[in-house]
């Protein structure tokens, strides 16, 4: 499917990076970054008047949790009233509240025992509900997407291959209307990446499974599919490419069957390199009135449905996924070694 060609980038080189400048730091891949990279005082970054729907430059970041080796994959269980993440490097999900703060929840997260020649994570990442309330993991050490029943803890592989190969290390999914699982599966999890020993599947793609069992690929071309989300509407899937040399945001329509028809190039992250921003284009939420935010180099950003930047949080480190919670109105986000909390003006569900 072709792509087509970027938007124009003049408000991305010289407005982004005028604020990334600010919060340089040393690129960081997908993996742990180290906690004095982490020290830059959290800050927000306004892009366009369009942020001030959404936060004021002032508002306060809390943090809520830390000592975490790669903080990942938040979801916020409404009737349990707290949020989990995943730890993927140390195989655990933690669960914080506000009665209790941090506790652990599930050790170990995905793999039993995952060999540390051959796994380089071997717990869970992307995390979501199903609509039963039902935990859904992106298990990067099983290689499988899994149903986790939170009042039990019994596991289900929802699905572990494709054509007969075991994935790679799948790394987030989001649900669609009618119950489809989008997911992601990258190398990331396996020691040697590409050239691991253990990898299967000629390609790192993007998947489609159905409560029927089927599972079909969306796209097999891109290097390093990532982050994944849904439009409101259903109509369009969104995928982030965490590649060094191409780091973007891939954007498919989809037809009746949730399949794609097209594919275009939604947001071109190469330009926010240009200032050693941290990161890549990872994890992202899209809000009810279709408002992104997305992992990019540089931190958490606000954009448009047009991909047009609003705004930045910022770290000075990777901030790989984010949450709503609450009633809406509370904005979690995973960056690196912590989890950080701040409440947004209006509702984002």
């Amino acid at each position: 499917m072709p792509a087509r060609e970027p938007m124009p980038q003049w408000n991305r080189r010289s407005v982004i990076g005028a604020g990334l400048g600010l919060l340089a730091a040393p690129v960081i891949g997908a993996g742990v970054a180290s906690a004095a990279e982490a020290t830059v005082t959290p800050q927000i970054v306004r892009l366009a008047p369009g942020l001030d729907r959404y936060l004021s430059v002032d508002t306060p970041i809390e943090t809520i949790a830390t000592g975490i080796r790669w903080a990942e994959g938040p979801v916020w269980v409404p009737h349990g009233d707290y949020l989990l993440f995943s730890d993927p490097p140390a195989n655990v999900i933690r669960r914080w509240s506000r009665a209790k703060g941090t506790e652990l929840f599930l050790s170990p997260s995905d793999a039993v025992a995952p060999d540390p020649a051959t796994v380089r994570e071997g717990g869970s990442n992307g995390l979501t509900l199903d609509h039963s309330g039902n935990l859904l993991i992106a298990g990067s050490g099983s290689r499988a997407v899994v149903r986790l029943d939170l009042k039990t803890k019994r596991r289900t592989v929802l699905v572990d291959r494709y054509q007969g190969k075991r994935f790679n290390s799948v790394n987030d999914l989001c649900v669609a209307a009618d119950g489809a699982i989008y997911f992601t599966d990258p190398p990331y999890g396996l020691v040697g990446g590409d050239q691991s020993a253990l990898k299967e599947q000629p390609h790192n793609g993007v998947y489609r499974w159905t409560p029927g069992g089927a599972v079909e690929l969306v796209d097999g071309t891109l290097s390093r599919p990532n982050g994944i989300a849904l439009s409101g509407d259903g109509k369009t899937l969104f995928v982030s490419v965490s590649d060094e040399q191409e780091p973007r945001i891939m954007a498919y329509a989809l037809d009746a069957h949730g399949l794609p028809t097209a594919r275009t190039l939604w947001l071109d992250a190469k330009p926010m390199l240009a200032k050693a921003a941290p990161g890549l284009p990872d994890g992202m939420k899209i809000a009810r009135d279709g408002t992104h935010f997305n992992s990019v180099p540089g931190g958490m950003m606000l954009l448009t449905p047009e991909a047009e930047p609003l705004g930045l949080i910022a770290t000075g480190a990777p901030i790989p996924n984010c949450a709503f919670g609450e009633d809406g109105r509370t904005l979690f986000l995973t960056a690196n070694d912590r989890v950080l909390r701040l409440r947004l003006k209006v509702s984002a569900l």
